[in-house]
C-alpha cells in the first residue's frame, strides 16, 4: 500500500481542488460507477481532503514517505506558469503526451544516432549502431528518471534516486539488466571479430552505402528506439497522465508478480541462449546449435526480449502509473526483432552465408526451420524440459524480488 500511497495525491477528489474541468470537482466523470466501486478504489483515488497543492506539507510523512517525494508529485497539479517543468506536462491529449514523451526522446536517440553513426563511418563497422541499441535506451530511461531532475534541480543523483518509488526503482533495474547483457553481448562479439558483423559486409559492397547509411540504417533505429522506450519515459514525463489514464483492476498484487515472472523468464532465457550459443561454438563449431534452450525455438534470444520488454507495462500498470501508449513499446520491439531487424534478417544472413561457408550447417538450418518455430513456441514444447526449466527461473525471480520488497518495506 505505500507505493499506492505515494500515487495517491494525483486523484484527489477535494471539491475545492483549483485544477477542475469546469464543473466544480476535479476530473468530474473521468471513473464513472456506483458510490459502492469508489470506494471500492478508495485508496487509489484519496489522500484526504487537503487540496494537492498543499499535499506535501500537508501529509502524514510516516505514512506516505518524504516531504520531499510528496513536492515531487504535488508540482505535477501546478498549472498555468507554476508549472514550469516540460516533464510535467499539463496537456493530456494524446497529442500533448506525444509532444512531452516520444519527441524528447526521439531527438535524444537522434542525437546519438549522430554519434554512433560518426564513429561507424570512421571505422568503416556498420555494427556501432548495435552498440547503440541497449545503451540508448538505457541512458534514456536515467536521464528522465534521474538525469533530469539533477541537472534542473541542483540536487545529487543518489538524491534523486531516492525519491523514486519502488516500482520506478525495479523498473530501471530490468532495464538496465536487460540493457547490460545485451551490450556485453555486442560488445564481446564486436571485440573478438576482426571486421564487422557479418550481416553489413555485404550490404557495404553498395555504391555510396555510407552516404545513405545514417537516413536508411541509423535514423530508422533512433526512431524505433524511441518508440520501445516508451515505458521507460512516460512514467517519469507525464506521471499525472500516466497515473489518470492507467486501468484500473482489483488484486495489482497479481500483476505485479506476472510482471517480475515474465521479466524474469525471458531474461533466464536470453541468458541461457548466450551461455550455450558461446559454449557450442568453442566445443562444436562446425554444428549449428540446437541444444538447450536453442530446442525450444529457433530464436530463444529475441522471445526473452520479448517477454522482458512486455513485462514493463504490466509493472506499471501494477503500480497505477501505466499510460494505454506505453503499450506502444512492446509492440515496437516485437514488430522490430519479427520484421525488420530480428529473426528474418538474421536467417536470410546466415542461409547465404552457409550456402558458401559450410554446407553441413546448411543442411542443418534446413532441418531446424522444418522442426522447430523461429519465434513462438510449438504446443509440444511443454513437454520440452527446457521450458520448465526457464519458467522455472521466472519463478525463482518472483520469489526473491517478493523477497527484496519485504525487507525494504519492512
Amino acid at each position: 500500500m505505500a507505493e499506492q500511497d505515494k500515487y495517491g495525491s494525483h486523484f484527489n477528489s477535494n471539491p475545492t481542488n483549483p485544477v477542475k474541468d469546469g464543473s466544480g470537482s476535479l476530473f468530474s466523470g473521468l471513473f464513472r460507477g456506483s458510490g459502492a466501486e469508489q470506494d471500492r478504489h478508495d485508496s487509489h483515488f484519496g489522500i484526504g481532503e487537503d487540496n494537492v497543492r498543499n499535499a506535501a506539507s500537508k501529509l502524514d510523512t510516516s505514512k506516505f514517505g518524504s516531504g520531499a517525494e510528496q513536492d515531487r508529485h504535488a508540482s505535477h497539479f501546478s498549472l498555468g506558469e507554476d508549472n514550469p517543468d516540460p516533464n510535467n506536462p499539463i496537456d493530456p491529449s494524446t497529442v500533448g503526451i506525444f509532444r512531452s514523451t516520444l519527441l524528447p526522446s526521439i531527438g535524444f536517440h537522434s542525437g546519438l544516432a549522430v554519434v554512433a553513426y560518426a564513429a561507424s563511418r570512421a571505422t568503416d563497422r556498420v555494427e556501432g549502431k548495435d552498440w547503440l541499441w541497449p545503451s540508448g535506451q538505457i541512458l534514456n530511461a536515467w536521464w528522465v528518471a534521474v538525469g533530469y531532475r539533477v541537472v534542473n534541480e541542483g540536487i545529487s543523483p543518489a538524491t534523486a534516486y531516492s525519491h523514486l518509488a519502488y516500482t520506478e526503482k525495479l523498473l530501471l533495474t530490468g532495464v538496465t539488466a536487460w540493457g547490460a547483457r545485451l551490450f556485453y553481448k555486442i560488445a564481446s562479439r564486436s571485440y573478438t571479430r576482426e571486421g564487422d558483423d557479418p550481416r553489413y559486409e555485404e550490404a557495404k559492397k553498395e555504391e555510396g552505402f555510407w552516404n545513405k547509411a545514417f537516413f536508411s540504417l541509423f535514423l530508422p533505429e533512433a526512431l524505433c528506439q524511441a518508440v520501445i522506450s516508451l515505458p521507460f519515459t512516460l512514467p517519469f514525463r507525464a506521471i499525472d497522465a500516466s497515473a489518470f489514464a492507467s486501468p484500473l483492476h482489483v488484486h495489482p498484487e497479481y500483476t505485479h508478480g506476472l510482471a517480475v515472472a515474465m521479466f524474469s523468464t525471458g531474461f533466464a532465457m536470453e541468458v541461457l541462449a548466450d551461455i550455450q550459443l558461446a559454449a557450442q561454438k568453442k566445443e562444436k563449431p562446425d554444428d549449428l546449435n540446437r541444444e538447450g534452450v536453442w530446442s525450444i525455438v529457433r530464436h530463444p534470444n529475441y522471445l526473452g526480449d520479448a517477454l522482458v520488454h512486455a513485462s514493463f507495462p504490466l509493472l506499471l500498470w501494477s503500480a497505477g502509473i501505466m499510460h494505454p501508449l506505453a503499450l506502444l513499446g512492446p509492440v515496437a520491439n516485437y514488430a522490430f526483432l519479427r520484421f525488420a531487424g530480428g529473426d528474418a534478417e538474421n536467417e536470410t544472413s546466415q542461409e547465404q552465408r552457409y550456402v558458401k561457408e559450410s554446407q553441413k550447417k546448411h543442411g542443418q538450418l534446413l532441418e531446424y526451420k522444418r522442426t522447430k518455430n523461429s519465434f513462438w513456441p510449438k504446443p509440444e514444447e511443454i513437454s520440452n524440459p527446457w521450458t520448465w526449466t526457464v519458467m522455472g527461473a521466472g519463478v525463482v525471480g518472483l520469489v526473491l524480488e517478493k523477497g527484496v520488497r519485504s525487507y525494504l518495506h519492512r
